[in-house]
């Protein structure tokens, strides 16, 4: 099983209507704490952000925020962390993110965190990492995703291997483990119709 020196978080800036997202998110958060793992993520101080960043924190762990100045001015930023760092923009932000981070989990969440989920799947897919990347199934919330990327393999527009890019579990511990499991894809970085060759 890989060591992680950091992973980066990404959830929702709302804790969502059910106490199992914000239970899972404070789960995660000490797990990380507990294992000798910095917990990196988008630097809010609320929602799920918020809750997963004062777990860690509270369990003794070390948390670095990555926000951008425009947030900050909203006064959405958590000053208690190890380290927060604003940045010029969101570009910025999830770029720093990925790099200093060895492996990334999705909480449940919105827009937001769909996007940066897909984006670093998405980078995964053409090479430009080998990271594990995996979403924390919390009462089934990402069943309809994995529902969907099975479909995209069986309709023909993923491959079965950039499929398996994405990691899930319904538990903190179970999805660490698959992580720590995890030896990169041998997935293809050229993007081409095959029928048209």
């Amino acid at each position: 099983m890989a060591a992680f020196a950091r992973i980066c978080v990404f959830c929702g800036s709302r804790a969502g209507v059910r106490d199992a997202y914000r239970d899972s998110a404070g789960a995660l958060g000490r797990l990380l704490a507990t294992r000798g793992i910095e917990l990196v993520y988008g630097g809010g101080k609320v929602g799920l952000m918020g809750i997963a960043a004062d777990a860690c924190l509270a369990a003794g762990g070390r948390v670095t925020g990555v926000i951008p100045e425009a947030l900050m001015k909203w006064e959405v930023g958590h000053e208690g962390l190890t380290r927060l760092e604003v940045v010029d923009s969101m570009h910025t932000r999830k770029a720093r993110m990925a790099e200093l981070s060895d492996g990334f989990i999705a909480l449940p969440g919105g827009l937001g965190t769909f996007e940066d989920l897909f984006e670093i799947l998405t980078w995964a897919q053409l090479g430009f990492h080998r990271k594990p990347t995996g979403v924390l199934d919390v009462g089934d919330y990402y069943r309809p995703l994995v529902t969907m990327l099975d479909g995209a393999v069986a309709e023909g527009f993923m491959k079965p291997e950039n499929r398996g890019l994405l990691l899930h579990a319904d538990s903190p511990d179970a999805l660490l483990q698959a992580m720590g499991d995890y030896r990169g894809s041998a997935a293809s970085r050229v993007i081409h119709d095959e029928r048209q060759l």
